[in-house]
């Protein structure tokens, strides 16, 4: 896809865009910065070619946490080999495979320097049996042990997905969450908050100021451990009592977020599917292979290799 405004893409010279006009006519169509300052992330601007200039000196090492369960082990050669090329090239990484069956991770690709994998092995919750309402729990019991002690930075995010442009360090934030591709720039009335009111997750009619997907969002260990934590908590009070969100994980997630603002917020370039809402974005970064293959016939999900 072209882009339709006139940037400068530069991830290996750090450059970002350098005309003044054009960035003018950038940060009105595509903001710079949330209602609370914080920035709105682009790839291509010449702030996310400041933060990476400035992580990369900084010698950071970030973890990247996928659940791979049951069938979802046919989307892990794919999401790895992409990441390699994509996702914080040439820094440290070390992937963490949230797995119950970890003779199922066989990925047989190579990593690059100081690029590592680890398996974590997850047992099955007893009447759990909704991935959605388990991955919050999950993902708190592996970042208190081991990914604590290893990382400075963890992003959690869904296994069916590829990398298809850079990823840098313009995410590394403390508090990162990604807006949701199909309701970016829609009025506050279309965001499917959680609305009944014995749920934890509901978010009242004056609340919230973006609809954040759940494909991928991230932080410090220590903000993740926290929002993995309450959000599992809140699932756990909910299923004691009968309930169920209408957004699953993706409501916990959203209301946490209402009180507990990100740091920075992620453009839709990082989470993005094929769909007539979608919003168009100059790049795209990451794109959602489960959510996106899952609207197309037989044919067109051949073409894509869903």
């Amino acid at each position: 896809m072209e882009p339709l405004h006139p940037i400068i893409h530069g991830y290996e010279s750090g450059e970002g865009i350098t005309d003044v006009a054009a960035a003018q006519a950038f940060g009105q169509k595509f903001p710079l910065e949330t209602p609370w300052g914080a920035p709105l992330v682009w790839g291509d601007t010449s702030n996310s070619a400041w933060r990476r200039a400035k992580f990369a000196q900084e010698g950071i090492h970030t973890g990247l946490v996928v659940l791979v369960i049951g069938t979802y082990a046919q989307f892990l050669r794919r999401f790895l080999s992409s990441a390699e090329m994509y996702f914080l090239p040439g820094r440290k990484v070390t992937y963490y495979i949230l797995t119950d069956n970890p003779h199922s991770v066989e990925p047989h690709i190579a990593l690059g320097h100081e690029r590592k994998l680890k398996v974590v092995p997850v047992a099955e919750l007893p009447g759990w049996d909704r991935l959605a309402h388990r991955r919050m729990a999950l993902l708190a019991d592996a970042i208190r042990n081991p990914i604590h002690r290893e990382v400075e930075y963890i992003f959690c995010a869904d296994i069916d997905q590829e990398f298809v442009a850079p990823v840098g360090e313009e995410i590394l934030c403390d508090l990162v969450a990604t807006l949701h591709p199909e309701l970016y720039g829609m009025p506050r009335k279309a965001y499917p908050y959680e609305i009944e009111e014995v749920s934890s997750a509901f978010v009242g009619e004056d609340e919230g100021d973006y609809y954040y997907t759940s494909e991928l969002y991230g932080g410090s260990v220590t903000k993740m451990y926290s929002l993995t934590r309450a959000c599992s908590l809140l699932i756990l009070q909910d299923q004691a009592n009968g309930v169920v969100a209408r957004g699953l994980e993706e409501s916990y997630l959203n209301h946490y977020l209402i009180d507990h603002r990100p740091t920075c917020v992620l453009s839709p370039e990082y989470s993005w599917w094929d769909s007539a809402l979608t919003a168009d974005v100059p790049v795209q970064r990451l794109i959602s292979l489960g959510r996106q293959c899952g609207a197309l016939d037989e044919k067109k999900r051949e073409q894509r290799k869903c």
